[in-house]
């Protein structure tokens, strides 16, 4: 048999005394009565006013980067079928993940601006960093696209592209 110790428990905390001195008033001491008239009482008649309600609208600020928008920034030249044509077409397989047979998914994220121009772009998850590099260098080059829309408006939005690199 194996006794474990006893653990006391620790002291309880020291209460602090209260300092606040109460006056005890008599009963017989009077308050000040505060009487409201009726309109009935008085005989005036209730107007009721009608305020206006006003609804401010949300103003977009301009450096703020939307995740989710009504209209999705979308490539120019066909939407994403031309986006694949795109990166099928400029990306160049690096040579050393080729002769090592590295292949994989890049996942790219960028920010699309109000003129369609791409910016921050940064790889989320990566495979090799020669793969990486090239996926940013294929992505930094595309044309702009046509941006992100919220409520009719130009916003700046992120976008997440997989770049897939595959050897035959």
């Amino acid at each position: 048999l194996t006794r474990q110790p006893e653990v006391t428990p620790p002291p309880p905390p020291q209460v602090t005394p209260i300092n606040d001195v109460l006056t005890i008033i008599d009963d017989d001491d009077t308050a000040e009565e505060t009487n409201f008239a009726s309109s009935e009482e008085t005989g005036e008649d209730v107007v009721i006013k009608h305020i206006p309600v006003t609804v401010d609208e949300e103003v977009v600020v301009e450096d703020d980067i939307f995740v989710i928008v009504e209209e999705n920034p979308q490539f120019p030249d066909g939407g994403t079928a031309g986006l694949l044509q795109y990166l099928g077409k400029n990306i160049k397989y690096p040579t050393i993940p080729q002769e090592n047979g590295t292949q994989g998914r890049v996942t790219v994220q960028f920010v699309v601006n109000k003129d369609g121009s791409i910016v921050d772009v940064k790889v989320i998850r990566g495979v090799d960093p020669y793969l990486d590099k090239e996926a940013v260098r294929v992505i930094s080059t595309m044309p702009k696209w046509i941006p992100g829309k919220q409520r009719g408006v130009p916003v700046r939005c992120k976008f997440t592209v997989p770049v897939t690199f595959k050897l035959q």
